[in-house]
């Protein structure tokens, strides 16, 4: 497995992170993992949706309507 360093987090990202790590169970470290394989996996399931969609059409979709798909993805997960 990698490993990845990142540097001049701010400190309230770290606080938020270490809040939801405590709410979750789960070390700072456990947690920054989860948060993103979920960012990866949300934004997989967004594409998949929307390529599903965009054979389903029968016109040409503006760029301006799939930004408004991928927001409604992500609201959706969201939640």
């Amino acid at each position: 497995m990698a490993t990845i360093t990142i540097r001049n987090i701010p400190d309230e990202v770290v606080e938020m992170i270490k809040s939801r790590a405590r709410h979750n169970r789960r070390s700072m470290e456990q947690e920054v993992r989860s948060i993103l394989a979920g960012a990866v996996h949300d934004r997989e399931r967004a594409m998949k949706r929307i390529e599903s969609l965009w054979k389903k059409q029968k016109r040409p979709i503006p760029r301006e309507e799939i930004d408004e798909w991928l927001r409604g993805a992500r609201s959706r997960d969201d939640t």
